[in-house]
């Protein structure tokens, strides 16, 4: 673990050493924040909103020479004329702004679309954007700290198929983006990412990564999904915060970080007909997700125990289901379709119970998590570890991308009304999206949910649902 603090000091040193140099911010393309409206909740106060931002990720900006526009600063392998060190590289290199339209992201009010593929004229190509959530200072990451508290979002993935993935997540990144004397740009040109798969990526921190390290940190994977299957994990790591990992630490079962989870995914539990087009969770219309994370003492200074998960549609709040033919998660005593400690050991989840399990997660929710928002396929197995096989009802070919660019190239997620906030005052079945009548069992159902919740009052939020289908209207414009 030594290996872990020394690589986590090290943006701090290396700025102690070179006090009077710092990495560029570009001039070529200025750098504005796609504003989106979310809101913080009371169950005393009902929610207030809050004027937050999106900014994407420095890896995906333009990083050139700063006498030479068309070298990239980038690219693999470093370019060691320009990158020989950390101190030149930031002397050398020039971090410049999106167009937030030409890499597939529309943000109007509340709302939030994600495109995977745009038309250049020719043929689509993919831009996949991944966006941070931004503080309203507008300077630095909104830090999300969720213990004994709940995330609610709508969501509209209707135009998301087959192997493709709109995902909410969490990771515990700095919120600053690590910025130091070396990395001036920080949050505001998004830099600092990092998960709980460790990838190795040309700049960690603002800073060349020199040694091949790979990029760590605790990683909540609220939402990965499309209009067939969903799966919520959680990913806990050893480290506190974001740090490196090098050699055997970045390994999959003996490393510093649990890349598998410890992940719930209704379909793959043994229910097809509770996630998807016209089922209970009728994925064909838009609806409401929320996420809660429950204490032993129902204090933020409780351990996790919990991470439960209900549905509003129609007016009425879904529990997840429980219905499973996995056996060892039917013999568990009262297993009402979230994660605990005992379902991540009826699971079998060997790496997440080594790292600490549900606690660690917890532990990293109360430091504080940033929001991430992304659209993404996998070329290599076509996403069929969230919907294909026993996970889903994909076929073992629709989701390579070239079958998607094909058949239906047009795909899109959007994300709208993000509040978060004591338990309960997130939701209101009143004001749920979807629109039409709600079924007696489901009303039934959403009743049961709120009983089960920790006691409080359910505030009225506003309603922004409006702000999904003026996405709709403007997304002619985008496209044109």
């Amino acid at each position: 673990m030594a290996s872990l603090r020394l690589a986590a000091a090290l943006p701090l040193f290396l700025s102690l050493l070179h006090p009077a140099h710092g990495q560029r911010i570009g001039t070529l393309v200025p750098e504005v924040h796609p504003k989106l409206t979310t809101q913080v909740c009371t169950t005393a106060g009902g929610c207030v909103n809050k004027q937050t931002s999106l900014v994407t990720d420095a890896l995906s900006r333009h990083f050139h020479a700063a006498d030479d526009a068309s070298v990239s600063c980038s690219a693999q392998p470093l370019n060691t004329t320009l990158c020989p060190d950390a101190a030149t590289c930031a002397q050398n290199c020039v971090l410049e702004g999106v167009e937030y339209g030409s890499i597939g992201v529309l943000a109007t009010g509340a709302a939030v679309t994600l495109r995977q593929y745009l038309f250049d004229g020719a043929a689509f190509k993919s831009v996949s954007p991944r966006v941070y959530l931004l503080a309203e200072d507008d300077m630095n990451y909104e830090p999300m700290r969720l213990l004994n508290q709940e995330l609610a979002f709508d969501v509209d993935l209707s135009r998301l198929g087959c192997g493709m993935n709109g995902a909410l997540y969490l990771s515990e990144m700095d919120m600053s983006g690590s910025r130091s004397a070396l990395n001036p740009a920080g949050a505001q040109y998004g830099t600092g990412y990092c998960d709980a798969q460790c990838f190795t990526v040309p700049f960690i921190n603002g800073l060349p990564n020199l040694n091949n390290s790979g990029s760590c940190c605790n990683e909540m994977d609220i939402w990965e999904a499309n209009a067939e299957a969903t799966v919520f994990t959680p990913h806990p790591c050893s480290g506190v915060g974001s740090f490196l990992c090098a050699g055997t630490e970045c390994n999959k079962t003996v490393g510093v970080c649990d890349k598998d989870g410890c992940g719930l995914n209704t379909f793959g539990l043994g229910n097809p007909d509770y996630y998807g087009p016209g089922l209970t969770v009728d994925t064909a219309r838009p609806f409401t997700v929320v996420t809660q994370f429950l204490t032993s003492d129902n204090t933020t200074a409780g351990d996790l125990v919990e991470i439960r998960r209900l549905y509003v549609q129609d007016g009425a709040v879904i529990p997840n289901t429980a219905k499973t033919t996995n056996a060892a998660v039917a013999k568990l005593p009262g297993y009402q379709g979230a994660v605990t400690q005992d379902y991540c050991e009826a699971r079998n989840t060997s790496d997440f119970l080594r790292l600490g399990g549900v606690k660690a997660m917890g532990e990293s929710l109360a430091r504080g998590m940033v929001l991430i928002f992304s659209i993404w396929n996998s070329p290599g197995d076509f996403m069929s570890w969230l919907d294909g096989g026993s996970n889903g009802p994909c076929n073992a070919t629709a989701g390579d991308p070239k079958t998607i660019i094909a058949n239906n190239p047009d795909v899109s997620v959007t994300f709208s009304n993000i509040r978060w906030g004591d338990i309960g005052s997130t939701f209101s079945a009143a004001t749920s999206p979807g629109g039409g009548a709600s079924s007696a069992g489901a009303e039934a159902g959403g009743k049961a949910a709120l009983q089960a919740s920790t006691s409080g009052a359910v505030s009225a939020r506003q309603a922004a649902v409006g702000a999904a289908a003026g996405l709709t209207a403007l997304l002619g414009v985008f496209l044109a």
